[in-house]
């Protein structure tokens, strides 16, 4: 498979990690969030906020249904809750190899402090939110990934040799 999937909680680092690892293998780099953006022309935040969360995931849906075929030589970068829906893990399969950045809950937790973008932890009690999604989702993204590479404590180019690695992708 010619295409890198990054899945992973929010602040796991698929944005940071994809990008550098896109350069390395001479990839593109794309992100679901950033392609219904520019669809939509608002911001996550603003679809969530103005046509709710049931509506943002059926977006996310459409932009990856719509990728499969047409996406070659990128890295991919998926918004967290996109492997929720049971339909998502099964088309991110078809679109390449699927590696589920693992980072702590300390870790996002630090990652995260006072970020502000994140609808879902938006509001009081972002840490007992972040615990209960991550507990819920993490089972989710060890079953939609092909590969787990955990980020803690770890160098960029330490965590982008193990993915060329394990998936076998050359650069």
């Amino acid at each position: 498979m010619d295409n890198i999937i990054l899945i992973g909680f929010m602040g796991c680092g698929k944005t940071s990690v994809g990008m550098r690892l896109a350069e390395r293998l001479a990839f593109r780099f794309s992100d679901t969030d950033r392609i219904i953006e520019e669809g939509c022309k608002k911001s996550i935040s603003s679809i969530f906020a103005e046509e709710g969360e049931e509506f943002f995931r059926k977006l996310e849906t459409n932009t990856i249904k719509g990728l499969i075929g047409r996406l070659t030589d990128t890295v991919l970068s998926v918004g967290g809750g996109l492997p929720v829906k049971e339909e998502n893990a099964g088309l991110l399969r078809q679109l390449g190899q699927v590696v589920y950045l693992k980072a702590s809950r300390e870790t996002i937790r630090k990652r995260l402090a006072g970020d502000t973008t994140r609808p879902l932890l938006s509001g009081e009690q972002a840490e007992e939110k972040t615990d209960a999604l991550l507990k819920f989702r993490t089972p989710i993204y060890e079953a939609a990934a092909h590969i787990t590479v955990t980020t803690d404590g770890r160098k960029f180019d330490d965590i982008i040799d193990e993915i060329i690695r394990r998936t076998g992708v050359n650069p």
